[in-house]
């Protein structure tokens, strides 16, 4: 297949198994994919009409994967939270997020996805898995979002949270706003189709059996579910209280775990809970920052990973600067633990590149995310680190903890687009949709003020 693009002089990592760096090769790029990848001069010659892009001797490498985030959580930034703080996660669910997501108009659904989407093109994150919540504009909000995910360029997976807290006209258009984009997205090629669609369900604390069930049967076959589950351990309490069984064994019973459902958080577990989740094929996303945030605890991922579970690196809302995400955990777990060797950089790779890129080719199985190789998606970032040790795959992912750093992508590349060339936005205009967003952030607030107090009962 003739390229119509010729990446040249870069360092290559091709995040294969194992991984490769190359030093003196071209990547050819045909439409959205890669079309080859050969030594430096082979493509030139047989191509000598085709444009060529000079890396000047940058990193190229496949853009990070995010495997669990919250674009309705963009107006939060700086917020403040009438009253004392809140002492729990229950409390910074009640006080904090339930009255925010009920503050977001069709306006504010697209500009809180609008930002996320500019900040995951400069951090050099290609694709995102979101779980979207606006109870008070449901009906559409996955259109709007997937709208944004079009202008910007960039490829994700969208869902919306099925919950009971607002009461069961609210759970059942829930519903019905992920089996209507489910079907859009087996229809039509959503946004070239770089967007694919899952069944999201918040937790299993604000969800009935009657609803658990209702999601199950709603879904189409195929189709996974997108859900928090024991983020803390109130999520266990109440399972417990509701239904005599834990959290897993609780949706294990509506037969909602699989190969395609994202277990998010899953910080407090049983052994028991950990074999079901390996037995089941279901993936759990990992999000450090939000865990120490919230306070609630920290995975036994390690754990989790011997037990044969896939584990995903997310980043629950916080920036899509991800290799953030992969510094924390380096560091957490071993803070947590009290023990260094804990959770190693290469573990961290495990989860963050070769699960998080199989995560994502379930949902994009008509090529390969988050690989540098023939027929691959040509989904790809330039990072400008030029290190003053040897690199080399064996110590790659002590490198990227301990030196590379988000403001060194300078080009985002999605489906063979460049998105971002030199630090400068191509497809969206950064400015505009920022001032949007600041003209709009005090009526959000102003919304959440009214909505505080609305779950204080719950």
């Amino acid at each position: 297949m003739k390229p119509d693009l010729l990446i040249t002089n870069a360092r290559v990592i091709t995040w294969e198994q194992p991984n490769r760096i190359l030093t003196g090769y071209t990547i050819g790029i045909a439409g959205e994919r890669i079309a080859a990848l050969k030594p430096q001069g082979e493509l030139e010659a047989q191509f000598p009409s085709v444009n060529i892009e000079d890396a000047g001797g940058k990193i190229v490498m496949p853009g990070n994967i995010c495997a669990h985030t919250h674009f309705y959580g963009a107006f939060a930034r700086g917020m403040p939270i009438p009253g004392a703080a809140p002492g729990n996660f229950l409390e910074i669910l009640k006080k904090l997020w339930w009255p925010l997501d009920l503050a977001l108009d069709e306006e504010a659904v697209y500009l809180s996805a609008m930002v996320c989407l500019i900040d995951a093109i400069r951090h050099g994150t290609t694709t995102l898995i979101d779980h979207h919540a606006s109870p008070n504009a449901i009906m559409g909000s996955l259109n709007l979002i997937a709208h944004a995910v079009a202008e910007t360029g960039l490829r994700a997976v969208l869902c919306y949270e099925v919950t009971d807290r607002n009461g069961p006209q609210g759970a059942m258009q829930g519903i019905q706003e992920n089996l209507r984009f489910i079907e859009r997205t087996r229809r039509e090629r959503v946004a070239g189709g770089r967007v694919a669609a899952t069944f999201g369900l918040h937790a299993s604390l604000t969800l009935s059996d009657a609803t658990l069930q209702a999601c199950r049967e709603a879904a189409p076959e195929g189709t996974g579910f997108h859900i928090h589950v024991a983020e803390a351990q109130a999520d266990q309490t109440d399972c417990l209280l509701k239904s005599g069984l834990r959290v897993v064994e609780r949706l294990h019973r509506f037969q909602l775990l699989g190969p395609d459902s994202i277990c998010v958080h899953a910080v407090h577990l049983s052994q028991r809970e950990i074999e079901l989740l390996a037995e089941t094929g279901a993936w759990v996303t990992h999000q450090p920052r939000s865990n120490m945030n919230n306070a609630v605890g920290i995975g036994a991922v390690e754990e989790m990973l011997r037990a044969g579970v896939r584990v995903c690196l997310g980043n629950d809302g916080f920036s899509n600067a991800m290799w953030e995400e992969w510094k924390t955990a380096y560091l957490v777990h071993k803070a947590w633990q009290h023990d260094p060797r804990c959770m190693p950089a290469d573990q961290i790779v495990r989860m963050a590149v070769y699960h998080s890129a199989a995560l994502a080719n379930r949902f994009f199985p008509q090529g390969a995310v988050g690989a540098i190789k023939e027929g691959a998606f040509a989904d790809l970032i330039f990072v400008n680190y030029h290190p003053y040790t040897p690199l080399i795959a064996e110590n790659l992912p002590w490198h990227i903890v301990f030196g590379f750093h988000e403001s060194m992508v300078t080009d985002t590349m999605v489906a063979g687009k460049f998105l971002m060339k030199d630090r400068r936005l191509l497809t969206v205009d950064e400015t505009a949709i920022a001032q949007r967003a600041q003209a709009l952030a005090p009526e959000i607030w102003r919304r959440y003020r009214n909505h505080v107090d609305k779950y204080a009962n719950f």
